[in-house]
């Protein structure tokens, strides 16, 4: 009977039965030898999509099957763990008749997370709010941008800094994220909100459709015009900056006369108001339901007169109504004119779909670079000075300034299922270095383990597996 054998492709060491896999499930023992699960990832522009998985070593790559500008991705690769052997692939190519290594691994990440943007005028909690999933602390709320709510979930602490259960929960939901499932995620003194990059967030069971044109006193700098004559007063209701169009600079250059009314909020500069509500799931990232209650009495020595017309607004436009002061200066709701109508449709219009984001940061720090070059520092600054490429997965990247390779990918940019993990926990993410010949080797680079893209596809990897020729994401089909 055939005994176990040991995987030595990360610090778990599992110890495999025969037609099993790891607690990864991306190697298995088959027929006494460790093998890669899932095939090595090739891209190509010119590939129409739906290549088929061949093996390597196989004469199924000849006749014209791969494409001259086939590359070798770092998806199914491996990894180089333990660090001090070359990364599985550092393959030679010719590009624009120059010559080029695409040094190719899978990295494991212990320090890394994601950064969610999700495009809502909605609170969704507080500013350093504790993020969780499935009951554990995944991550925190962190600062709001414009239009936007941002969440930075993972990390080294809650990965590995603190309870079994949490190590394992955070590490499922990156990967679930990166992967583009949807994950739901509960906030500390907030709401529920489901989360999958490039769909809509859904906050409280309640699917969002567009995020804000701009803050409220924006929309009166863009719509200002749209709205003379039309009415005499426009309050723009926003949970940051509420705007007020006869008081806005917009309005006096268009000559809107004073209209007496008061705003229940901290003024900022004129026809700017902060702090009109608390904030909630109301107008405007409000917790208002009824717009007149940020408003104070109508002061007719300012120009209050029975009769002026008020339209108050969200920032979406979704949340708009129509009113009329009465003999007593109180607002009194009437039937929208279809001019006004028209205005705010225009809002609508101007609103982008309500999306998430999902952009995954890693720190290719290390020992990982080991596999790369024999003097690790060299390839840092060989990134840091854009001499040498990185991608991950065939994807641009951003790389942050300053010290180590710390980058950022957003994770649309990459092909299906080009994440995944390892129980230590920690997540698994491809990455290529590419950079000319000459300035691999003066890296202190594995010479001996440069190969061409012939002899990669001819001979496979440390590993036994297949692989599959796709299109590049993103790529001009023919």
């Amino acid at each position: 009977m055939s005994e176990k054998i040991r995987c030595d492709a990360c610090p778990i060491m599992c110890y495999i039965a025969p037609g099993q896999s790891g607690a990864c499930d991306r190697y298995a023992n088959e027929a006494g030898r460790i093998v890669r699960t899932d095939p090595v990832l090739m891209l190509s522009r010119s590939l129409e999509a739906g290549g088929a998985v061949v093996p390597f070593a196989s004469a199924d790559w000849q006749d014209g099957m791969l494409p001259a500008d086939a590359f070798v991705t770092g998806i199914g690769a491996g990894t180089t763990y333990p660090d001090y052997k070359p990364a599985p692939f550092i393959v030679s190519s010719q590009v624009a008749g120059a010559d080029m290594v695409t040094v190719v691994t899978e990295a494991i990440f212990s320090y890394c997370g994601v950064k969610v943007k999700i495009d809502t005028d909605r609170h969704l909690g507080p500013e350093g709010a504790v993020v969780r999933a499935g009951g554990e602390a995944v991550g925190h709320v962190t600062t709001a941008e414009y239009g936007s709510q941002m969440m930075s979930l993972g990390g080294v602490s809650h990965l590995t800094g603190h309870g079994k259960a949490e190590g394992r929960v955070t590490c499922a939901t990156l990967l679930a994220l990166c992967n583009g499932e949807a994950v739901e995620l509960e906030i500390e003194g907030g709401s529920g909100v489901v989360v999958q990059a490039g769909r809509p967030p859904v906050v409280d069971g309640v699917r969002e459709r567009r995020m804000r044109v701009g803050c409220g006193s924006a929309t009166i700098g863009m719509f200002a015009s749209q709205w003379r004559g039309l009415v005499d007063e426009v309050v723009v209701v926003d949970d940051h900056i509420t705007g007020v169009v006869s008081e806005h600079q917009a309005g006096k250059v268009l000559g809107w006369e004073p209209t007496g009314i008061r705003i229940l909020g901290h003024r900022s500069t004129p026809g700017r108001y902060f702090r009109v509500s608390e904030p909630g799931l109301g107008w405007g990232g409000t917790r208002l339901t009824d717009p007149l209650q940020m408003l104070g009495p109508w002061n007719p020595k300012k120009g209050a007169r029975p009769g002026l017309r008020l339209l108050m607004v969200s920032t979406t436009g979704e949340d708009h109504a129509y009113y009329e002061l009465d003999a007593d200066l109180v607002p009194q709701p009437r039937p929208m004119p279809e001019q006004l109508r028209e205005s705010v449709g225009i809002i609508a219009e101007n609103c982008e779909p309500s999306l998430c984001s999902v952009l995954f940061v890693g720190g290719a720090g290390g020992s990982l670079r080991a596999g790369v070059t024999r003097n690790p520092v060299r390839l840092t600054r060989s990134v840091q000075s854009r001499e040498t490429r990185l991608t991950s997965g065939g994807a641009e990247v951003y790389v942050w300034p300053g010290g180590g390779i710390t980058f950022m990918v957003d994770v649309l940019d990459l092909p299906e299922g080009a994440f995944g993990y390892v129980p230590t926990p920690a997540l698994v993410a491809p990455l290529e270095f590419t950079l000319p010949r000459a300035a691999y080797l003066a890296l202190g680079g594995h010479a001996e383990a440069v190969r061409s893209v012939e002899e990669v596809t001819r001979d496979g990897g440390e590993y036994a597996t297949g692989a599959q020729l796709a299109r590049w994401p993103g790529a001009d089909p023919e």
